[in-house]
């Protein structure tokens, strides 16, 4: 194991600990995580831009204020989807995180084709291993044994849809950190860049999720 695979377990250790924490303990906590992910994932982000765009333009003021109000949505989408329940958004986090996890595992191990020139990293098989992994959560919370067939198939669907969504936002972030030349965000996280390079999936992924419910 590589150390910097071992920064990556023991970050990812940590990150999970203290969402798990923020996420049980109360309402408060949770939106105060959310909140602070938000503001430093802006503060990445403004930093991308000013890398891309070093002389005063006006088209880097107009993307931070679109990013502004996104994570303002974003915000609103996690207080909305804790109002809705703990499981729910619980079980959503979940959809994203193993999205990742997939796509992480099964792209290192398999590779293969690349799916664009945006991230080059990023393979087809990847995102299979994405779309797979999502569906894991199906079976932890144990929906297939207490559904209907067509509630069971509208869930599947809708997990494939939050995953697929996460790899949009994923592949959204890497744009911009293809045209700035850097790897990561930041390097607040060891083994895994910025707070952006982590939760740019949950960023996409959630408030979509909150959508799907909503019209449900």
């Amino acid at each position: 194991m590589t150390k910097e695979l071992q920064k990556r377990i023991f970050t990812s250790f940590i990150l999970t600990f203290v969402l798990v924490i923020c996420l049980f303990l109360n309402k408060f906590s949770w939106l105060i995580l959310v909140i602070i992910a938000s503001i430093i994932s802006f503060l990445e982000f403004n930093n991308l831009v000013n890398k891309i765009w070093k002389k005063k333009n006006y088209f880097k003021y107009f993307i931070n204020i679109i990013c502004f109000f996104y994570l303002l949505l974003f915000i609103y989408s996690a207080n909305e989807l804790y109002n809705q329940g703990l499981e729910l958004t619980l079980f959503i986090l979940l959809v994203c995180i193993f999205s990742d996890i997939g796509g992480y595992i099964v792209g290192k191990t398999i590779g293969g084709k690349k799916l664009n020139k945006i991230s080059p990293n990023k393979t087809i098989s990847g995102s299979i291993g994405s779309f797979l992994f999502s569906i894991i959560p199906i079976f932890i919370y144990n929906i297939y044994d207490s559904s209907e067939y067509p509630i069971i198939i509208y869930i599947v669907l809708s997990t494939i849809l939050v995953s697929l969504t996460c790899q949009i936002g994923d592949l959204l972030i890497s744009y911009f950190k293809r045209k700035a030349k850097v790897k990561d965000v930041g390097s607040i996280l060891p083994g895994h860049g910025g707070i952006l390079d982590r939760i740019d999936g949950i960023l996409f992924g959630l408030p979509f999720g909150l959508l799907l419910l909503i019209y449900y």
